[in-house]
């Protein structure tokens, strides 16, 4: 793809666009009709996600209402009691915390949820943004539902500077209000395909949902515009001796739900997927090149000798990335996620700021000629080069962020 085109889709795709959305779902329609404008057929495929509407979300702050915005099923619940900021959560802070509303420095994961439920506290309180930065924004939080497991406790979300008010006010007693509508909603995969000449495939993914405040752009259109690269590069060379199925993942940011659903959906079919290659945000003006591999570590080595080669800087190593390579190498697929991974202080993510300005048209394509030559070569190999097994310490970080084992402090 040139420069021209790569523009265009920034500026088709610059909206926000939550899973399970009517912006998702036009974002998933764009992204197949640019494969097909490839001459690459491509099909949407859904799956169930849980939806909530919000119809009430208040906070009170010894009787001083404080913006904020509720946790999507969360429930509905109308609580009152004392405010214990908890900045440690080790057993010793829980035991603070039965019949209180509890203010978080972190959001609120499985085990901590438990712990929450287990020591008796009534609801909780998080914050995102910055004290720093100018705006007031209230990012939309959900209690994801592995988290929550049915059960509830009423949650909302309030800016960094509210929060720091709370603290600094020595704020005695909060009331939280959250009404609203959980229903069962649906979210999308674009998948499309290039066949091979046999029936091995390398499976190549990014997601295309944001969050509620940001226009996805770094996070993650720019990794949906490499994989559309990839394609456009490869179909002229297809077949290849591996097929390429590219899946554009829906409601990631939710907790990785379209891959975690594709594999679930096309298990029969992944003792044939030999490789997974991920990409989560590239194309920044300024950034390190990484390679996170859920894989043995000769792939890590067989990168070292790739970027020697290829005149290009990368830092891989061993490990799980927070994106849609984890369901394939928990489903023992080798994976690997790519990224370039910016200053905080020259690009950001889950925000306003998160825009087309980040990126720059040059290293979107530069980035993407690397990892296209990097997915040939997988392609074309007279056998996968990666071997089909995870090692045990990739295996016991899968356990921790899966939530099947807590992480050892």
């Amino acid at each position: 793809m040139n420069k021209s085109q790569i523009r265009q889709i920034l500026k088709d795709t610059d909206y926000v666009r939550t899973g399970g959305s009517g912006e998702e779902l036009r974002a998933a329609e764009y992204l197949r009709a640019k494969c097909e404008e490839m001459g690459v057929a491509a099909g949407l495929e859904e799956f169930g996600v849980d939806m909530a509407e919000i119809h009430r979300a208040q906070l009170f702050a010894d009787g001083r209402e404080v913006p904020c915005r509720g946790y999507l099923c969360c429930g509905s619940a109308d609580v009152e009691a004392e405010l214990v900021y908890l900045p440690n959560t080790d057993p010793v802070s829980l035991r603070r915390v039965k019949g209180k509303i509890v203010l978080l420095d972190t959001g609120v994961g499985y085990f901590l949820f438990r712990d929450l439920l287990e020591n008796g506290a009534i609801g909780f309180i998080t914050y995102d943004g910055n004290v720093h930065y100018r705006d007031n924004d209230v990012d939309q939080k959900e209690l994801r539902s592995y988290v929550s497991c049915g059960e509830k406790l009423p949650g909302v979300n309030v800016n960094a500077k509210e929060a720091a008010r709370l603290v600094r006010a020595g704020t005695k007693k909060v009331r939280i209000v959250v009404e609203q509508r959980e229903y069962a909603g649906t979210s999308r995969n674009v998948v499309a395909e290039l066949p091979g000449r046999t029936e091995e495939w390398i499976v190549l993914t990014a997601h295309y949902d944001s969050t509620s405040l940001s226009h996805g752009s770094y996070d993650n259109m720019s990794g949906c515009i490499g994989l559309l690269e990839i394609m456009d590069a490869l179909r002229s060379t297809a077949p290849h001796r591996c097929g390429l199925r590219f899946v554009f993942c829906g409601s990631e940011e939710r907790g990785l739900l379209g891959s975690k659903a594709w594999v679930a959906a096309h298990e029969q079919e992944l003792e044939k997927v030999v490789l997974n290659v991920n990409l989560d945000m590239i194309g920044t003006y300024m950034g390190r090149f990484i390679a996170c591999c859920s894989a043995e570590e000769a792939l890590v080595t067989y990168l070292r000798y790739l970027s020697a080669e290829l005149d290009w800087g990368i830092e891989p190593r061993t490990g799980v990335y927070s994106s849609d390579s984890t369901p394939f190498a928990d489903k023992g697929v080798p994976a690997v996620s790519f990224a370039r991974i910016a200053p905080n202080s020259q690009a950001t993510i889950h925000n306003r700021y998160d825009t087309r300005a980040l990126l720059s048209e040059d290293a979107l394509r530069s980035d993407g000629a690397f990892l296209t030559e990097f997915t040939r070569r997988m392609a074309d190999a007279a056998v996968c080069p990666v071997k089909r097994s995870i090692p045990e310490k990739v295996r016991e970080e899968l356990d921790v962020y899966l939530n099947r084992k807590r992480k050892e402090n």
